[in-house]
Protein backbone atom coordinates (compact mmCIF):
# COMPACT_ATOMS: atom_id res chain seq x y z
CA UNK A 1 0.00 0.00 0.00
CA UNK A 2 3.06 2.63 0.09
CA UNK A 3 6.01 3.03 2.43
CA UNK A 4 5.78 2.39 6.06
CA UNK A 5 8.13 3.85 8.15
CA UNK A 6 8.15 3.74 12.29
CA UNK A 7 9.71 7.28 13.36
CA UNK A 8 10.49 6.87 17.23
CA UNK A 9 11.22 10.14 18.61
CA UNK A 10 14.86 10.15 18.68
CA UNK A 11 17.13 7.98 21.24
CA UNK A 12 18.19 11.07 23.06
CA UNK A 13 14.78 11.77 24.02
CA UNK A 14 13.39 8.12 24.35
CA UNK A 15 16.24 8.01 27.45
CA UNK A 16 15.29 10.93 29.04
CA UNK A 17 11.81 9.99 29.07
CA UNK A 18 11.92 6.16 30.46
CA UNK A 19 14.90 7.50 33.20
CA UNK A 20 12.18 10.70 34.23
CA UNK A 21 9.64 8.49 34.93
CA UNK A 22 11.24 4.78 35.24
CA UNK A 23 12.55 2.71 38.73
CA UNK A 24 15.55 4.44 38.95
CA UNK A 25 13.50 7.89 39.88
CA UNK A 26 11.33 6.31 41.65
CA UNK A 27 12.32 2.95 43.35
CA UNK A 28 13.67 4.90 46.76
CA UNK A 29 9.93 6.55 47.07
CA UNK A 30 8.33 3.31 46.67
CA UNK A 31 10.13 1.82 48.88
CA UNK A 32 10.30 4.16 51.62
CA UNK A 33 5.90 4.25 51.00
CA UNK A 34 5.73 1.10 51.36
CA UNK A 35 7.78 0.47 54.56
CA UNK A 36 6.08 3.29 56.32
CA UNK A 37 2.64 2.66 55.45
CA UNK A 38 2.97 -1.23 56.05
CA UNK A 39 4.01 -0.47 59.26
CA UNK A 40 0.99 1.55 60.09
CA UNK A 41 -1.00 -1.04 58.89
CA UNK A 42 0.28 -3.26 61.67
CA UNK A 43 -0.19 -0.40 64.67
CA UNK A 44 -3.81 0.20 63.42
CA UNK A 45 -4.63 -3.35 62.85
CA UNK A 46 -3.64 -3.93 66.30
CA UNK A 47 -5.24 -0.70 67.73
CA UNK A 48 -7.94 -0.49 66.03
CA UNK A 49 -9.01 -4.16 67.41
CA UNK A 50 -7.94 -3.22 71.16
CA UNK A 51 -10.25 0.25 70.84
CA UNK A 52 -13.21 -1.91 68.69
CA UNK A 53 -12.93 1.27 66.42
CA UNK A 54 -14.35 -0.07 62.66
CA UNK A 55 -13.11 3.73 61.68
CA UNK A 56 -9.34 2.56 62.52
CA UNK A 57 -9.67 -1.03 61.11
CA UNK A 58 -11.43 0.45 58.02
CA UNK A 59 -8.75 3.07 57.53
CA UNK A 60 -6.02 -0.29 57.85
CA UNK A 61 -7.74 -1.97 55.21
CA UNK A 62 -7.18 1.15 52.99
CA UNK A 63 -3.67 1.69 53.73
CA UNK A 64 -3.41 -1.82 53.28
CA UNK A 65 -4.74 -2.01 49.82
CA UNK A 66 -2.45 0.71 49.04
CA UNK A 67 0.72 -1.09 50.21
CA UNK A 68 -0.21 -3.22 47.94
CA UNK A 69 -0.67 -0.50 45.29
CA UNK A 70 2.77 0.86 45.79
CA UNK A 71 3.91 -2.76 45.07
CA UNK A 72 1.89 -3.11 41.81
CA UNK A 73 3.28 0.32 40.95
CA UNK A 74 6.42 -0.21 41.69
CA UNK A 75 6.85 -3.77 40.31
CA UNK A 76 5.03 -2.70 36.79
CA UNK A 77 7.66 -0.02 36.81
CA UNK A 78 10.42 -2.22 36.37
CA UNK A 79 8.75 -4.21 34.41
CA UNK A 80 7.83 -1.31 32.45
CA UNK A 81 11.64 -0.37 31.66
CA UNK A 82 11.99 -4.55 30.19
CA UNK A 83 13.89 -4.69 26.66
CA UNK A 84 11.49 -5.41 24.03
CA UNK A 85 11.23 -9.10 23.15
CA UNK A 86 10.58 -11.10 19.89
CA UNK A 87 6.73 -12.10 21.52
CA UNK A 88 6.30 -8.63 23.41
CA UNK A 89 7.90 -5.96 20.65
CA UNK A 90 6.93 -3.27 23.11
CA UNK A 91 8.03 -4.87 25.80
CA UNK A 92 6.29 -4.14 28.72
CA UNK A 93 5.55 -1.01 28.94
CA UNK A 94 1.69 -1.83 29.32
CA UNK A 95 2.04 -3.64 32.74
CA UNK A 96 1.69 -0.08 33.92
CA UNK A 97 -1.60 0.57 32.70
CA UNK A 98 -2.32 -2.91 34.08
CA UNK A 99 -1.18 -1.73 37.56
CA UNK A 100 -3.35 0.89 37.56
CA UNK A 101 -6.34 -0.61 36.64
CA UNK A 102 -5.93 -3.48 39.45
CA UNK A 103 -4.76 -0.62 42.29
CA UNK A 104 -8.61 0.76 41.14
CA UNK A 105 -10.08 -2.44 41.24
CA UNK A 106 -8.65 -3.90 44.37
CA UNK A 107 -9.49 -0.33 46.03
CA UNK A 108 -13.13 -0.45 45.04
CA UNK A 109 -13.59 -3.89 46.53
CA UNK A 110 -12.12 -3.38 49.86
CA UNK A 111 -14.47 -0.13 50.10
CA UNK A 112 -17.11 -2.28 49.60
CA UNK A 113 -16.80 -4.59 52.40
CA UNK A 114 -15.57 -1.99 54.41
CA UNK A 115 -19.07 0.06 53.38
CA UNK A 116 -20.97 -3.43 54.64
CA UNK A 117 -19.33 -3.90 57.77
CA UNK A 118 -20.54 -0.35 58.56
CA UNK A 119 -23.82 -0.56 57.39
CA UNK A 120 -24.49 -3.54 60.09
CA UNK A 121 -22.70 -2.00 62.87
CA UNK A 122 -25.42 1.08 62.31
CA UNK A 123 -27.90 -0.95 63.86
CA UNK A 124 -25.23 -2.55 66.34
CA UNK A 125 -22.67 0.01 67.51
CA UNK A 126 -19.89 -1.40 69.50
CA UNK A 127 -18.12 0.49 71.61
CA UNK A 128 -15.20 2.19 70.90
CA UNK A 129 -12.15 3.83 72.83
CA UNK A 130 -11.84 7.44 71.82
CA UNK A 131 -8.63 8.43 72.69
CA UNK A 132 -6.54 5.43 70.98
CA UNK A 133 -8.32 6.39 67.89
CA UNK A 134 -7.23 10.20 68.18
CA UNK A 135 -3.50 8.74 68.66
CA UNK A 136 -3.11 6.44 65.81
CA UNK A 137 -5.21 8.24 63.05
CA UNK A 138 -2.64 11.56 63.87
CA UNK A 139 -0.14 9.69 63.37
CA UNK A 140 -1.69 8.23 60.29
CA UNK A 141 -1.65 12.07 58.70
CA UNK A 142 1.54 12.12 59.26
CA UNK A 143 2.71 9.03 57.63
CA UNK A 144 -0.07 9.47 54.67
CA UNK A 145 1.18 13.20 53.66
CA UNK A 146 5.01 12.42 54.12
CA UNK A 147 4.21 9.44 51.54
CA UNK A 148 1.71 11.73 49.24
CA UNK A 149 4.70 13.70 49.12
CA UNK A 150 6.71 11.33 47.53
CA UNK A 151 5.14 11.01 44.12
CA UNK A 152 3.48 15.07 44.22
CA UNK A 153 6.22 15.89 41.54
CA UNK A 154 4.92 13.06 38.74
CA UNK A 155 1.61 12.92 39.48
CA UNK A 156 0.54 14.61 36.41
CA UNK A 157 2.67 12.75 33.83
CA UNK A 158 2.20 9.21 34.82
CA UNK A 159 -1.18 7.44 35.88
CA UNK A 160 1.16 5.02 38.04
CA UNK A 161 2.56 7.65 40.02
CA UNK A 162 -1.00 9.36 39.90
CA UNK A 163 -2.36 6.94 41.55
CA UNK A 164 -0.10 6.50 44.48
CA UNK A 165 -0.59 10.06 45.10
CA UNK A 166 -3.96 9.80 44.69
CA UNK A 167 -4.01 7.18 47.13
CA UNK A 168 -1.85 8.60 49.76
CA UNK A 169 -3.46 12.36 49.58
CA UNK A 170 -6.95 10.91 50.17
CA UNK A 171 -5.23 9.08 52.93
CA UNK A 172 -3.76 11.64 54.75
CA UNK A 173 -7.34 13.85 54.70
CA UNK A 174 -9.55 10.39 55.55
CA UNK A 175 -6.95 9.97 58.79
CA UNK A 176 -7.73 13.64 59.70
CA UNK A 177 -11.22 12.62 59.70
CA UNK A 178 -11.06 9.84 61.82
CA UNK A 179 -8.91 12.34 64.16
CA UNK A 180 -12.20 13.95 64.86
CA UNK A 181 -14.13 11.32 64.70
CA UNK A 182 -12.42 10.20 67.99
CA UNK A 183 -13.04 13.61 69.21
CA UNK A 184 -16.54 13.73 68.75
CA UNK A 185 -16.77 10.21 70.49
CA UNK A 186 -14.74 11.72 73.46
CA UNK A 187 -16.76 14.41 73.78
CA UNK A 188 -19.91 13.11 73.17
CA UNK A 189 -20.32 9.15 73.48
CA UNK A 190 -21.99 8.99 70.40
CA UNK A 191 -20.93 5.70 69.19
CA UNK A 192 -23.20 5.96 65.66
CA UNK A 193 -20.42 8.23 64.20
CA UNK A 194 -17.76 5.54 64.44
CA UNK A 195 -19.91 3.82 61.50
CA UNK A 196 -21.41 6.81 60.18
CA UNK A 197 -17.40 8.52 59.72
CA UNK A 198 -16.63 4.73 57.92
CA UNK A 199 -19.32 4.93 55.52
CA UNK A 200 -18.80 8.89 55.01
CA UNK A 201 -14.57 7.89 54.38
CA UNK A 202 -15.66 4.81 51.78
CA UNK A 203 -17.67 7.08 49.70
CA UNK A 204 -15.11 9.60 49.59
CA UNK A 205 -12.52 6.85 48.66
CA UNK A 206 -14.81 5.51 45.94
CA UNK A 207 -15.22 8.72 44.31
CA UNK A 208 -11.23 9.64 44.11
CA UNK A 209 -10.72 6.63 42.72
CA UNK A 210 -13.41 6.79 39.94
CA UNK A 211 -11.23 8.69 38.10
CA UNK A 212 -8.22 6.55 38.13
CA UNK A 213 -10.07 3.42 37.39
CA UNK A 214 -12.22 5.47 34.40
CA UNK A 215 -8.34 6.36 32.92
CA UNK A 216 -6.91 3.12 33.14
CA UNK A 217 -9.94 1.31 31.80
CA UNK A 218 -9.52 3.62 29.05
CA UNK A 219 -5.91 3.23 28.23
CA UNK A 220 -6.33 -0.90 28.59
CA UNK A 221 -9.15 -0.58 25.87
CA UNK A 222 -6.73 1.31 23.58
CA UNK A 223 -8.65 4.77 23.47
CA UNK A 224 -6.50 8.15 23.34
CA UNK A 225 -4.67 9.13 25.83
CA UNK A 226 -6.01 12.26 28.06
CA UNK A 227 -4.15 15.15 27.23
CA UNK A 228 -4.20 14.40 23.37
CA UNK A 229 -6.90 15.63 21.14
CA UNK A 230 -7.37 13.27 18.20
CA UNK A 231 -8.91 16.59 16.22
CA UNK A 232 -5.84 19.00 16.75
CA UNK A 233 -3.14 15.75 15.78
CA UNK A 234 -5.27 15.32 12.62
CA UNK A 235 -5.67 18.85 11.79
CA UNK A 236 -2.15 19.10 12.16
CA UNK A 237 -0.88 16.07 9.88
CA UNK A 238 -3.81 17.44 7.51
CA UNK A 239 -2.34 20.75 6.90
CA UNK A 240 1.30 19.45 6.58
CA UNK A 241 2.50 20.55 2.62
CA UNK A 242 1.51 17.32 -0.17
CA UNK A 243 -0.55 16.00 1.79
CA UNK A 244 -4.05 15.40 0.25
CA UNK A 245 -5.49 13.24 2.51
CA UNK A 246 -5.01 11.42 6.28
CA UNK A 247 -6.80 7.99 7.10
CA UNK A 248 -6.77 4.95 9.37
CA UNK A 249 -5.48 7.41 12.46
CA UNK A 250 -5.22 5.76 15.77
CA UNK A 251 -3.60 6.89 18.84
CA UNK A 252 -3.34 4.80 21.99
CA UNK A 253 -0.88 4.68 25.23
CA UNK A 254 1.99 1.88 24.79
CA UNK A 255 1.67 2.82 29.05
CA UNK A 256 0.86 5.49 31.46
CA UNK A 257 3.70 7.73 30.06
CA UNK A 258 4.15 7.18 26.46
CA UNK A 259 1.23 7.60 23.91
CA UNK A 260 1.84 5.65 19.90
CA UNK A 261 0.36 6.53 17.17
CA UNK A 262 -0.42 4.74 13.44
CA UNK A 263 -1.52 6.78 10.48
CA UNK A 264 -1.82 7.02 6.58
CA UNK A 265 -0.56 10.12 4.98
CA UNK A 266 -1.64 10.15 1.56
CA UNK A 267 1.17 12.68 -0.44
CA UNK A 268 0.12 12.39 -4.37
CA UNK A 269 3.65 14.16 -5.50
CA UNK A 270 6.21 11.74 -4.44
CA UNK A 271 7.73 9.93 -1.07
CA UNK A 272 8.77 13.38 1.30
CA UNK A 273 11.95 12.07 2.19
CA UNK A 274 13.59 11.05 5.79
CA UNK A 275 13.93 14.83 6.68
CA UNK A 276 10.26 15.24 6.54
CA UNK A 277 9.76 12.31 8.37
CA UNK A 278 11.83 12.97 11.30
CA UNK A 279 10.28 16.60 10.99
CA UNK A 280 6.67 15.36 12.05
CA UNK A 281 8.12 12.90 14.29
CA UNK A 282 9.32 15.56 16.14
CA UNK A 283 6.19 17.96 16.09
CA UNK A 284 4.11 15.30 17.37
CA UNK A 285 6.11 14.42 20.13
CA UNK A 286 6.69 18.10 21.15
CA UNK A 287 3.29 19.13 20.44
CA UNK A 288 0.99 15.94 21.36
CA UNK A 289 3.76 14.44 23.21
CA UNK A 290 2.80 11.36 21.00
CA UNK A 291 6.28 9.43 21.53
CA UNK A 292 6.15 6.55 18.72
CA UNK A 293 4.20 7.35 15.83
CA UNK A 294 4.43 5.08 13.09
CA UNK A 295 3.25 6.75 9.26
CA UNK A 296 2.75 5.36 6.12
CA UNK A 297 3.03 7.11 3.06
CA UNK A 298 0.23 6.51 0.02
CA UNK A 299 0.45 8.31 -3.45
CA UNK A 300 -3.17 7.51 -3.99
CA UNK A 301 -3.05 5.56 -6.71
CA UNK A 302 -6.49 4.38 -8.20
CA UNK A 303 -5.95 1.61 -9.11
CA UNK A 304 -4.70 0.14 -5.57
CA UNK A 305 -6.97 2.14 -2.77
CA UNK A 306 -6.26 1.62 0.14
CA UNK A 307 -8.13 -1.04 2.29
CA UNK A 308 -8.17 0.43 5.69
CA UNK A 309 -8.92 4.12 4.29
CA UNK A 310 -13.09 4.33 5.28
CA UNK A 311 -13.64 5.61 8.41
CA UNK A 312 -15.77 2.31 9.84
CA UNK A 313 -12.96 0.27 8.81
CA UNK A 314 -10.45 -0.87 11.40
Amino acid sequence: MGLKLGMAHDHETAHGHHHHHGPTSYGRAFAIGIALNLGFVVAEVVYGLKAHSLALLSDAGHNLSDVLALLLAWGASILAERKPSPRFTYGLRSTTILAALLNAALLLLVMGGIGWEAIQRLSAPVPVHGGIIIGVAALGVVVNTATALLFMRGRHRDLNIRGAFVHMAADAAISFGVVLTGIGILFTGWLWLDPVVSLALVIVIVVGTWGLLRDSTNLALHAVPQGVEPSLVRAYLSGLPGVTEVHDLHIWGMSTTESALTVHLVMPGSYPGDAFMAQVSHELHDRFHIAHPTIQIELGDPSHPCALAPEHVV
